[in-house]
């Protein structure tokens, strides 16, 4: 049975290029050896950095520090420099609009980066596509804690079986999907867009 489009709401994470592309750009530009970037974000204290910068427990300088020094590079703005190849999913951001055109209510939930002196979403004008903007920072919680899910599930006044995630988490999805939610896997912009087209009942553009 066709579920109504009318309650149903759609949630996505911040939009971005596929992550291993630009943590690889991020290398090359730094002249560091492949790798190095995720062997330092697996180390228990560059899991504790992003913890705490996403909780907003630090500010985006003292994660710039601390993770250049495992890096081994220099800490000015490491932020912008690491995501200096990223950029929006346009496909996404482009069915996020249409569906709230629709009726369809629209959230976008991140575990953030912090805003300053980098703001990852300037120009994204997230609040003009979104219904709702929560970002962890904001709230202290973040993903994949159940308790953001239900902060955004309240903001958006719907049960979470009238809701859609899409994350390229599956650490993410798979706590949405046992509260209920519609987990979607997106690791390509415009393969996940289609299918999120599909699953909403809207039109192709």
């Amino acid at each position: 049975m066709r579920k109504s489009r009318t309650r149903r709401s759609v949630r996505s994470a911040a939009p971005r290029t596929d992550p291993p592309e630009v943590i690889s750009s991020f290398e090359d530009r730094e002249r560091l050896r492949r790798g190095t970037f995720l062997r330092a974000w697996a180390d228990p204290r560059g899991q504790e950095l992003f913890r705490r910068l996403e909780l907003g427990q630090i500010a985006q300088t003292e994660w710039n520090a601390g993770f250049a020094a495992l890096l081994g590079v220099v800490p000015d703005d490491l932020m912008a420099r690491y995501l200096h190849d990223a950029f929006p999913a346009y496909g996404m951001l482009g069915v996020a609009r249409q569906a709230r055109a629709a009726g369809i209510r629209t959230a976008v939930l991140s575990n953030s980066l912090g805003r300053e002196p980098y703001d990852p979403y300037a120009g994204f004008d997230l609040a003009g596509t979104f219904d709702e903007v929560v970002l962890s920072a904001d709230h202290g919680l973040r993903k994949p804690d159940p308790a953001v899910l239900r902060l955004v599930l309240d903001k958006l006044g719907v049960p979470a079986e009238r809701c859609l995630l899409v994350d390229d988490s599956e650490e993410n999805l798979a706590a949405a999907h046992r509260m209920g939610i519609t987990p979607l896997l997106a690791l390509d912009d415009q393969v996940a867009a289609k299918r999120l087209r599909r699953l909403l009942g809207l039109p192709e553009v």
